[in-house]
């Protein structure tokens, strides 16, 4: 019996990862793993509560949740199930050199990882984003569509980059910092703000 490879949500996020997994792993069987959806089907694959996936015998997970901390969350129970997490690549990306992923990350189409990047677990790059030479990114980071990120930058666990914004080469960013879309970022950012605007300005100081 074939693999089963489950895709963590039906969310938007979920059926954009899906057909990822399908094109990398033509072999496996794919379900979507949602309890509030319980069973039934969503684009062509059947839909799992998931305690009736962590039963299977031979199975692998990636989470599909944009929000950092939903996803530190469900890495969580997977990983106290026992639950192994794959990660996924789209054709269309470029890697360059000395680029290391941790486990979980979903890398779209259309993005680009220069060389000598560090990232951690289930990050997740959408599309048209680029992360820039010599970067290091913390867990559960989230680049929303077309975040720019330029090199060697720091970003820390649990941030998330809102679309199209920009990120200035060398800088920080904080565990738990919020880009907002557009932002153009020129200085470091603390850890749980969020940042609006061109240049960015702080909003939220947690």
């Amino acid at each position: 019996m074939n693999q089963v490879l489950g895709v963590y949500g039906t969310g938007g996020c979920g059926r954009g990862v899906a057909p990822l997994v399908r094109a990398q792993f033509p072999a496996a069987r794919i379900v979507f793993v949602d309890d509030r959806a319980g069973q039934g089907e969503c684009n062509g694959h059947d839909v799992m509560a998931f305690d009736a996936f962590a039963a299977l015998d031979d199975k692998a997970i990636v989470i599909a949740v944009a929000a950092p901390a939903g996803r530190k969350t469900l890495a969580a129970r997977c990983s106290t199930a026992g639950i192994t997490f794959f990660g996924v690549q789209a054709a269309q990306t470029v890697v360059m050199d000395d680029v290391e992923f941790g486990a979980g990350a979903v890398i779209s189409p259309w993005t680009t990882v220069t060389s000598n990047v560090r990232i951690g677990t289930h990050f997740h790059c959408n599309l048209y984003s680029y992360v820039e030479h010599d970067c290091v990114i913390g867990d559960f980071v989230t680049f929303a569509p077309a975040a720019h990120c330029n090199g060697n930058v720091t970003i820390g666990d649990g941030a998330y980059l809102g679309s199209s914004c920009v990120i200035r080469q060398g800088i920080t960013i904080g565990a738990g910092a919020v880009i907002g879309m557009g932002a153009v970022v020129v200085s470091d950012v603390a850890a749980g703000a969020t940042v609006v605007g061109n240049p960015a300005r702080i909003m939220r100081q947690s």
